[in-house]
C-alpha cells in the first residue's frame, strides 16, 4: 500500500503555526513512508474561501519546505458529492428534515429538562407523506442528515453503535455514536458541510492515513461510519494534540495569531519554526533541526502527548538563534547578498558575526558598524580616552596576520598595565560602539590598520 496523506485547510485566511504542525506531520509521516502528500482546499464555503487565500498557504507551505506531490480543490468536485449523495438516498441512510434552528433549538431544550442527551431525536423518520407536503407547500426545503447504524434493525431505537479505531497518535480509541445526533450533510440550500466531502475525497484520492488535531476526535467515528456506507476501508487515523499560545489561548486563523506569515515577517527560520512546531507537545526535546530529513528521524507520531501543547515564541528565538550560529556562508550568501553584504569579506564577515545574531538580518548592523564606525560615536572619560589614544598608537603596521589581535593588546597591556575587562571594554566600545558582540580578534582583520584608525576616538 502507497502512503498517501493530505493537508486539508480551508482557504478562509493565512495558516497559524498550529495549521502548520498538522501539515508537518503529513509531511514528515510521507517523508519517511516514502508516500504522497495531497494538499487539498476545503473550499466549499464559496463566500469565505478565496484563490488569494489557497496561494497564500501554498507559498507559506513551500516557505516551511513542504511541496505537495498534488494539489486539489473541493469547490471543482461537487459532482462527485453529488453522486454519492443519490447512491445515500437511494440506500435509505441519507434522509430529509424540515426543522427550523429554532424548532431543533426547542427540541433540544425538552430533551435536557427530562434528562435525555440533546441530540436529534430522528422525528423526521416519522413524518407522513402529508406532513412533507405541507412543509414543502409552505416553502420549507430539507436538510439532509446521515443515519448512524444502530444496533437494532428499528432506526427509531436510541441504543447505537460504537466506533472504534487504533489511532497512530493516541492509541485505542473509541467513539460512541449513541451520544452523538445524526450529522448533517447536505443544508437547505445544497451546500455541503465538512463532512462527506472530506470522506469521497480520501476515498477517491486513495487517502491511507488521516492525520490532524485531536479536535476531529468525534468526527471521525461519524466519518468512518460513513466510510462503511459507502463500502470504502476507512484510513488509519492519527489525532495530534493542539497547540495554544503561551497563555493558553487557541490559535485562529482569522485573528492572524502566530501566522506563518508573521514568523516569516519577524526572520524566524523556516526550520526553527519546523522544528518548535513538530517536536513541542512530545516526548522529544525541542532542538531546531537544520533540514526536514533530520526532523523526518526525530518524528515520531506515538510520541506526541495527550494534553495541549504550549507554543511560546520566544523558544523560537533560542532555536532561531541557534540556526544562525551554525549556518555555512554557503547557505547565508546569496541571502546575505540581497542584504547588500557582498565582496571579498563577505565571508570572514558572516563567520565573525553568526554567533552573535538572532536574526540574519541581524547582520546588517555589524556591516553598518564595520563600514561606518559606531553610529552615534561613544563617549569615555578622560582616562579612558588618554588610554585609547595611547592603544592606538601602539597599533600594529601592516601586514596583519590572524595574530594581530592577540600582538596589538599585548603590546597595549605592557604599555599601560591595563588588563581584563578595563582593558578590552574601552577598545570595544572604540571598534563598534557596543557591550558585546563578535570576538575582536575576527573584526580586527576585517576593519584593516585604516579602518580600525579611523575609530581613534
Amino acid at each position: 500500500m502507497t502512503v498517501t496523506v493530505r493537508f486539508a485547510p480551508s482557504p478562509t485566511g493565512r495558516i497559524h503555526i498550529g495549521n502548520a504542525r498538522t501539515a508537518l506531520f503529513n509531511w514528515l509521516f510521507a517523508m519517511n513512508n516514502k508516500g504522497r502528500f495531497i494538499q487539498r482546499f476545503d473550499d466549499t464555503d464559496i463566500a469565505r474561501s478565496t484563490q488569494e487565500f489557497s496561494d497564500a498557504i501554498l507559498y507559506d507551505l513551500h516557505w516551511l519546505g513542504i511541496f505537495p506531490d498534488a494539489t486539489e480543490y473541493q469547490s471543482r468536485r461537487f459532482e462527485a458529492y453529488d453522486a454519492v449523495v443519490e447512491r445515500l438516498q437511494a440506500a435509505g441512510v441519507l434522509y430529509p428534515c424540515y426543522e427550523t434552528p429554532e424548532e431543533l433549538d426547542l427540541r433540544r431544550k425538552v430533551r435536557r429538562t427530562r434528562g435525555l442527551p440533546p441530540v436529534y431525536g430522528r422525528e423526521a423518520l416519522t413524518l407522513s407523506q402529508q406532513q412533507i407536503a405541507e412543509y414543502r407547500s409552505d416553502g420549507r426545503r430539507p436538510h439532509w442528515r446521515f443515519l448512524l447504524p444502530n444496533f437494532t434493525s428499528d432506526p427509531l431505537q436510541p441504543e447505537r453503535t460504537e466506533v472504534h479505531w487504533n489511532d497512530l497518535v493516541r492509541g485505542e480509541e473509541t467513539v460512541d455514536l449513541a451520544s452523538l445526533s445524526d450529522p448533517v450533510l447536505r443544508r437547505e440550500d445544497g451546500t455541503y458541510l465538512y463532512t462527506l466531502p472530506s470522506v469521497v475525497d480520501d476515498i477517491d484520492m486513495g487517502v491511507s492515513h488521516v492525520i490532524r488535531g485531536d479536535d476531529h476526535v468525534t468526527n471521525t467515528g461519524v466519518q468512518i461510519a460513513l466510510f462503511k456506507a459507502l463500502g470504502a476501508e476507512p484510513p488509519v487515523f492519527g489525532h495530534h494534540n493542539l497547540l495554544t499560545t503561551a497563555s493558553g489561548e487557541g490559535l485562529s486563523k482569522r485573528s492572524g495569531a502566530l501566522s506563518i506569515e508573521s514568523l516569516r515577517e519577524d526572520g524566524i527560520e523556516p526550520m526553527a519554526v519546523a522544528s518548535l512546531a513538530v517536536l513541542v507537545g512530545t516526548s522529544e526535546n525541542v532542538a531546531a533541526m537544520y533540514d526536514m530529513p533530520a526532523l523526518a528521524e526525530r518524528f515520531d507520531p506515538a510520541a506526541t502527548s495527550k494534553s495541549a501543547a504550549k507554543f511560546d515564541p520566544d523558544e523560537l528565538f533560542v532555536l532561531n538563534r541557534g540556526l544562525m550560529h551554525h549556518m555555512p556562508f554557503s547557505e547565508a550568501q546569496d541571502r546575505l547578498m540581497v542584504l547588500g553584504i557582498s565582496g571579498d569579506k563577505a565571508e570572514p564577515f558572516w563567520l565573525a558575526v553568526r554567533g552573535n545574531i538572532d536574526r540574519l538580518s541581524d547582520a546588517v548592523g555589524w556591516w553598518r558598524i564595520l563600514a561606518d564606525g559606531p553610529q552615534p560615536a561613544p563617549e569615555f572619560s578622560d582616562e579612558d580616552r588618554d588610554f585609547l589614544q595611547q592603544a592606538f598608537d601602539l597599533l600594529p603596521e601592516e601586514p596583519w596576520t590572524g595574530t594581530v589581535w592577540k600582538d596589538w593588546t599585548a603590546r597595549i597591556r605592557e604599555a599601560s598595565g591595563r588588563k581584563g575587562k578595563a582593558l578590552f571594554m574601552p577598545l570595544r566600545l572604540a571598534l563598534t560602539g557596543l557591550a558585546s558582540g563578535p570576538e575582536l580578534a575576527d573584526l580586527l582583520p576585517l576593519l584593516g590598520r585604516e579602518g580600525t584608525l579611523a575609530r581613534r576616538p
